[in-house]
């Protein structure tokens, strides 16, 4: 079993930080530890320090993507804060046909792990619009920094326990058995997500349009106050006036430093400026 020292932990962690905003306190020692061991002893690096000097000078990327994808944290479920996708159906659905002249809507999942956040999503678009879907134009960015998550939300497979919280409609409509214990997203639902890597702290966001919903929920609680502060701006200049932020409940933004306004618990909106 490998060790870490301090300096070495602080070392990558600063790395990670700088790259990823991922906040990784001294706490989080072991938990590293464990997670690149096992890098460390396919590679037959003799120390973290090693590894360290291994991720940086790697021109390819692939060194810092291996190791994103052993830092982040990727738990989620279907419905999961499942009043906001009520709100999202009953209040910003409404809002948004009604508003919108081209039936154009851009929604962004940032931070989807492995996909349940904007397969629900699709399903809740798909079921409020009905027949009239045909109509418009609802495909769901939904980005992470991890291409291990993303594989798996690509091949939209979930286990039997996985899908229990979906409406019985819904798994009906959606979702197709293919063995005793795996389910896999209707091609229908599929085919409403673009699945892209994306680093949130790209200091501008590769976007032509701005977007009418931003869901990013659950993300920033690995983020310190600076970063945090630095990623809402980037979402308030990559969203159209009225458009709906959705964060994870236990996280909040604060109000004197944001111009978003405050809706419900863990949502807020981008005001319609009135000339």
């Amino acid at each position: 079993m490998y060790t870490i020292t301090e300096q070495e932990f602080l070392r990558l962690a600063g790395y990670i930080k700088n790259n990823y905003g991922i906040n990784l306190k001294l706490e989080k020692l072991s938990l590293v530890t464990g997670r690149l061991s096992t890098i460390l002893m396919q590679k037959n690096f003799k120390s973290f320090s090693e590894y360290y000097e291994y991720v940086v000078s790697d021109k390819t990327g692939e060194a810092a993507t291996t190791l994103i994808n052993k830092i982040s944290t990727n738990h989620t479920f279907f419905m999961r804060e499942v009043e906001h996708f009520y709100y999202f159906r009953d209040t910003v659905l409404p809002y948004l046909k009604m508003q919108s002249k081209d039936k154009d809507l851009r929604i962004w999942s940032a931070g989807c792990s492995s996909g349940e956040e904007p397969y629900t999503l699709a399903m809740v678009i798909d079921a409020y619009f009905g027949k009239e879907k045909y109509v418009w134009d609802t495909k769901i960015l939904a980005t992470d920094i991890s291409t291990k998550v993303l594989e798996k939300a690509q091949k939209g497979m979930y286990s039997y326990e996985d899908i229990q919280a979906l409406p019985s409609l819904w798994k009906d409509v959606y979702l197709k058995k293919r063995t005793e214990n795996n389910w896999e997203i209707s091609d229908k639902i599929k085919s409403e997500i673009i699945f892209r890597k994306l680093n949130l702290m790209d200091s501008v966001f590769p976007f032509k349009k701005k977007f009418h919903v931003i869901f990013c929920r659950n993300v920033m609680i690995y983020f310190d106050a600076k970063t945090k502060r630095e990623l809402i701006q980037k979402f308030y200049n990559s969203m159209e006036p009225g458009g709906y932020l959705f964060i994870g409940h236990s996280e909040a933004l604060n109000r004197e430093e944001t111009d978003f306004k405050y809706i419900m618990p863990a949502v807020y909106r981008k005001e319609i400026s009135v000339k």
